[in-house]
């Protein structure tokens, strides 16, 4: 079923708010099934979220008002409004936008729902598989395993 909604008048379930980001998730209200689309509000000082990237989750940022940072394979980027990047999925793009400005950072982040993605989290070397909501550290991996069903 087709939904026109509205920004202002967004249920309080499509929205999450912790103080230093804000975001409205604009696609489920809609109804989305295979995009995601919502509006992140990073405050002064804080980021977007942790750095990662994704194994099949393609994505796509819009700056929609505010300056800031985007942390991009360990280079700072600075972004403004009117700035956007597409990152495809599956080449190891780690991401994070930082608000280093002095005003609210608004980005338009839309992709792809992608049930089985995995997220890589560098900075604390963790895999995060979405779909089953389960968290590994990397560092943890079995260093005599192999796939040989008639190996020892």
């Amino acid at each position: 079923m087709i939904k026109l909604c509205n920004i202002e008048a967004l249920p309080e379930d499509h929205i999450d708010d912790d103080q230093k980001m804000c975001t409205l998730f604009l696609g489920d209200a809609a109804g989305s099934e295979k995009l995601y689309v919502n509006i992140d509000k990073v405050q002064p000082g804080a980021k977007s979220t942790k750095y990662h990237s994704h194994s099949l989750q393609e994505e796509f940022f819009l700056i929609l008002a505010g300056t800031g940072t985007l942390r991009m394979n360990d280079e700072y980027i600075l972004v403004k409004k009117g700035d956007f990047i597409a990152k495809p999925a599956g080449r190891g793009i780690a991401h994070q936008f930082i608000n280093t400005g002095e005003e609210v950072l608004e980005i338009l982040d839309t992709g792809l729902k992608v049930k089985d993605d995995i997220a890589y989290y560098p900075d604390e070397d963790v895999l995060f598989a979405r779909g089953q909501k389960k968290m590994f550290k990397q560092t943890d991996s079995l260093q005599d395993w192999n796939s040989d069903p008639n190996g020892s």
